[in-house]
C-alpha cells in the first residue's frame, strides 16, 4: 500500500513536470531553442493564480482565477516574443539561451518585489480533502492535477491534429523556410507558440500552488527538473514530454523513500544521464526526416 501511495503522489507531481516540459518542447519545436525561463513563467503563473483566487480584493472562483492567470501569462509570452525575442532573430541559438536565463533572473526579481519572498500557497475548494479507497488515501488535489493534465493533453492533441493553426505550427516546426514559402506567417506562429507555452506554464503553476508553497526561486529548481523530463522524453516530442514528466515525478518519491538521504533530488538527473547514454535523442526521439 505504501508503494501505491507513493505512486499516486509521484504521478500527480509528474503531471506538473510534464506540463512544464510541454512548454520546453513547444518552444524547441518552433525555434529549435530552449527557454530556460520556462520554470520562472510557471512561478509567475502560480503567483497570478494566488492573487486572483486568494486576494481579498479579487477573491475570484477557482476556474475563473486559473483562466485569467493563463490568459495573462499567454499574453506575456506573446509580447515577449514580439518585443524582445524577435530582436535576436537569426542570431546563434546561444544568444537565446543567455537571453532566457537573464529573463529568468529578471522574473524572479520582479516576483520578489511584488509578492515578497515568503512562501505562499493557493487556497482551493478541495484543499485538505481526500478520497479513501481502503487503506489508500488519494488527496483530491492530486486527482484534480491528474484530470487537468489528461484534459489539457487531449485539447492540445486535438488542436495540433485537427485545427488549421495547429497544422501550421507543425509545418513551421518541420521547416520554417518551406513553411514561409507556402504562405505560413512563421513569425506570427512563433509568437502564438510562446503564448501557448505561457498558458501551459500558468496552468502548471496554479496546479503546483494548489499542492505546495510558492516563492520566487521555486521556478528555477522546478524548471530544471522539467527540462530533465523534456530531455528524457525527447525535446522534439510532445508525448515524450509528458512521459518524461511522469517518470521524473515517480522516480523522485521512490528514490527518496528507498534510497539514501538526498537521492530523491539527484534521481531525475541520474535518470536523464542514463537515457542520454542509452538513447541520446530521448525515449521518443523523432528520427524521421523533416518534410519539405
Amino acid at each position: 500500500m505504501d508503494i501505491l501511495q507513493l505512486l499516486v503522489s509521484g504521478v500527480a507531481n509528474g503531471c506538473i513536470y510534464g506540463l512544464l516540459a510541454l512548454g520546453f518542447v513547444l518552444i524547441y519545436k518552433a525555434s529549435e531553442a530552449v527557454n530556460f525561463a520556462q520554470g520562472d513563467m510557471m512561478m509567475l503563473g502560480a503567483f497570478l493564480g494566488i492573487t486572483f483566487i486568494n486576494a481579498s480584493y479579487a477573491d475570484l472562483p477557482f476556474l475563473i482565477g486559473i483562466t485569467l492567470a493563463a490568459l495573462l501569462l499567454g499574453l506575456f509570452g506573446y509580447l515577449l516574443d514580439r518585443l524582445v525575442l524577435r530582436a535576436i532573430f537569426g542570431q546563434p541559438q546561444f544568444a537565446m539561451v543567455i537571453l532566457t536565463i537573464a529573463l529568468g533572473f529578471l522574473m524572479r526579481f520582479v516576483a520578489g518585489v511584488i509578492w515578497g519572498h515568503d512562501p505562499s500557497s493557493l487556497e482551493t475548494p478541495f484543499v485538505g480533502k481526500v478520497w479513501q479507497l481502503g487503506e489508500l488515501i488519494i488527496p483530491v488535489v492530486d486527482a484534480v492535477i491528474i484530470c487537468t493534465t489528461v484534459a489539457l493533453t487531449a485539447i492540445l492533441y486535438f488542436f495540433f491534429a485537427r485545427t488549421r493553426l495547429g497544422v501550421a505550427m507543425q509545418a513551421s516546426s518541420q521547416n520554417q523556410m518551406a513553411a514561409y514559402y507556402m504562405g505560413i506567417p512563421v513569425k506570427r506562429i512563433n509568437a502564438i507558440v510562446w503564448a501557448l507555452s505561457g498558458v501551459v506554464a500558468a496552468i502548471a503553476g496554479v496546479m503546483f500552488a494548489a499542492k505546495g508553497a510558492v516563492e520566487p526561486s521555486v521556478g528555477l529548481l522546478f524548471g530544471i527538473k522539467a527540462f530533465a523530463a523534456a530531455v528524457i522524453g525527447g525535446l522534439g516530442s510532445l508525448p515524450g514530454a509528458l512521459l518524461g514528466g511522469l517518470l521524473v515525478g515517480i522516480v523522485e518519491p521512490f528514490a527518496g523513500r528507498y534510497l539514501p538521504s538526498g537521492a530523491g533530488q539527484v534521481a531525475p538527473y541520474a535518470l536523464m544521464l542514463l537515457v542520454l547514454i542509452l538513447r541520446p535523442g530521448g525515449l521518443f526521439a523523432q528520427i524521421s526526416q523533416k518534410k519539405v
